[in-house]
């Protein structure tokens, strides 16, 4: 099986610079344009079986453009939603540290078992993205997209292979900050069994949209 990891288009949380987490924020007018441009990728493979998605509407809105382009259903796999930021959620990253100074710096230590109060910890988001992938993986479909977020797929796919794989690496210099491992619509590409990693954050398809590629934040 193939894999395509999609990271959903940027919405307005990430344009805003403002932590979303399960917040059911839209795409903005660029997330809009880099969907359209992912269905246009999508159209350009030589197959795909299935479209799955995060239940949160900037993950789902991507998915439609790209399963509309290919005559699909999206399907939805609810493990597949974003970090549960907690208290952190719906607000702005550059106010994070004066509003929660004790949680910011456990959660800066990169300790994977801390939790955000009221939300999760690396180590639970690492495991569900884990599962859910491998769920997936065990379909009988020949080629799928996923269409997800960022901090689950990164920590999916450090889970699966390791942070010291040599296309993670510099992932995982930065986990769960406000600079993002994977830009907007980017796809990486996981080989089943395995698994191996093809690709990691591929924006080719987005070229020509340089004001869109910026990612904005993270979760």
């Amino acid at each position: 099986m193939l894999q395509y990891l999609v990271r959903h288009g940027r919405s307005v949380s990430n344009q805003e610079g403002r932590v979303q987490g399960r917040a059911d924020v839209p795409l903005s007018p660029a997330g809009r344009r880099q969907a359209a441009a992912m269905a246009d990728w999508a159209r350009g493979l030589p197959r795909v079986d299935e479209v799955w998605s995060s239940p949160l509407l900037r993950a789902r809105d991507t998915a439609c453009q790209i399963a509309a382009a290919l005559g699909l259903a999206v399907r939805i796999a609810d493990d597949l939603a974003e970090l549960d930021a907690g208290i952190f959620q719906g607000h702005l990253w550059s106010e994070l540290e004066a509003r929660f100074p004790d949680a910011v710096a456990r959660w800066r230590s990169g300790d994977a078992e801390f939790a955000i109060p009221g939300g999760e910890s690396r180590a639970q988001l690492a495991a569900r993205g884990r599962s859910a992938i491998e769920s997936l993986a065990g379909r009988a479909a020949g080629v799928i997209v996923v269409v997800a977020h960022g901090g689950i797929l990164t920590a999916a796919l450090g889970s699966l292979l390791g942070r010291t794989h040599p296309l993670l690496a510099a992932a995982a210099e930065r986990p769960f900050t406000q600079l993002p491992a994977l830009a907007n619509c980017s796809v990486s590409t996981l080989r089943w069994p395995g698994p191996d990693l093809l690709s990691f954050n591929e924006t080719d398809h987005l070229s020509g949209m340089d004001d869109d590629a910026e990612s904005g934040s993270a979760l």
